[in-house]
Order: C-alpha cells, then sequence, then structure tokens
C-alpha cells in the first residue's frame, strides 16, 4: 500500500510549494497550501506553526538559492554581490515580495548573510549608527530594481509635446536592457557614494 502523502512532507517540500503558491498569484495562507500539497492543514502543523514560519522557511530556501556561497571580498565586491543576488530574488519572484518583506527576519542563514554585509561596513569605517540604514538602503534598493523589471517594455508614453523625454524615449533601450542598464548605473553612483563618504569621514 503506498505511503500517504503526509509522510513525506518535510520543511524543504513545504517550502518550495509555498514558494510555487506565492508566484502563482493564488491567495496564500496554510489552507491553500495545504491544498496544494495535498494533505490536511494539521499535517502542515506538524512541521511549521504558522503562516509567519511557512514564509521564514520561504525566506530560508530563496537565500540558500541565491547566495550558495556567502558573498566575499572587499566591503564594495559585498555591497554589489548582495545587491546582485537580491536583485534576482525579487526579481525572479516579485508576488513573494510583500510576503517576506512584511515579515521580521529571523533566519540563521539569512541573518548571516546580513551580518556578513554589516561587519564589512564597519570593518571599512561606516560609523555603527549609519550602519542599518546603509542596509536598509542596499535591501530597497535591489527591490526596486528586481520589481523593475517586471515592468512594460515602455515605461513612458507621451500623449502631448515634450522638450526631451519624446527624444530620450526614442534613442534609448527599452526592456530588460534598459533595466539592466539603469541598475548597473545605479550601482556604481551607491558604491562611489558610499566610497566618498568614508574619504570624507578619513
Amino acid at each position: 500500500m503506498p505511503r500517504p502523502r503526509v509522510n513525506l512532507l518535510s520543511v524543504d517540500l513545504i517550502a518550495d510549494a509555498a514558494i510555487e503558491l506565492a508566484d502563482s498569484g493564488d491567495t496564500f495562507g496554510v489552507n491553500a497550501l495545504a491544498r496544494k500539497l495535498g494533505v490536511t492543514p494539521s499535517s502542515l502543523y506538524n512541521h511549521v506553526d504558522g503562516k509567519d514560519a511557512i514564509i521564514e522557511l520561504m525566506r530560508s530556501r530563496l537565500g540558500a538559492r541565491y547566495f550558495p556561497e556567502p558573498v566575499t571580498g572587499d566591503w564594495d565586491e559585498i555591497v554589489t554581490g548582495t545587491v546582485r543576488g537580491l536583485r534576482r530574488l525579487y526579481a525572479d519572484h516579485p508576488l513573494i515580495v510583500p510576503l517576506i518583506v512584511g515579515k521580521t527576519i529571523t533566519d540563521p542563514g539569512v541573518i548571516g548573510s546580513y551580518d556578513r554585509l554589516a561587519t564589512a561596513l564597519v570593518d571599512a569605517g561606516v560609523p555603527d549608527d549609519e550602519v542599518l540604514a546603509i542596509v536598509a538602503i542596499v535591501d530597497a534598493y535591489a527591490i526596486g530594481f528586481g520589481l523593475d523589471l517586471a515592468s512594460p517594455d515602455e515605461i513612458w508614453q507621451p500623449t502631448v509635446p515634450t522638450a526631451t523625454l519624446g527624444r530620450l524615449i526614442t534613442d534609448a533601450a527599452h526592456g530588460a536592457e534598459r533595466s539592466d542598464a539603469a541598475f548597473e548605473i545605479g550601482l556604481e553612483m551607491l558604491v562611489a557614494s558610499l566610497r566618498l563618504r568614508l574619504q570624507n569621514r578619513r
């Protein structure tokens, strides 16, 4: 006789199914996830405490997927590596962003990634009272440009004459090419501004 599906549940299976459910845009919750897995909600509670715990499992799974190895190097390499990885995560899973942003981070692996970023900034000379602000800026930048990839190919479509914008739109790149180019310029500016800020403190 086949074993019941409930016996096959694991935290990894639950996390993967939860990511698929969130990516689909369907209603997200314990009951919906249980239906997707073909089990009862009570079976899920044998592995997780509830919705918040499921979201943290998703965060852990995605963190391991997009950061299989710790980001290392000088502070600027850690900043750029972290931003690039986070942008890929948010771009691939835009519907998950509201879930993970709305939940306090507790996963040890993800905490470790932020700790390495914070440590690199402190070691570079960033004052303690500015480190968390810079970490938040890095996160917000990655979220913004991750979601930017979901924008339509044509961001602006003027319906009235413009002095400059219309000409620039005609000559500019579109879609992912536009987003990637803007991301690289912004990342260069972000790192350059941090470097200048550090130099001015010496």
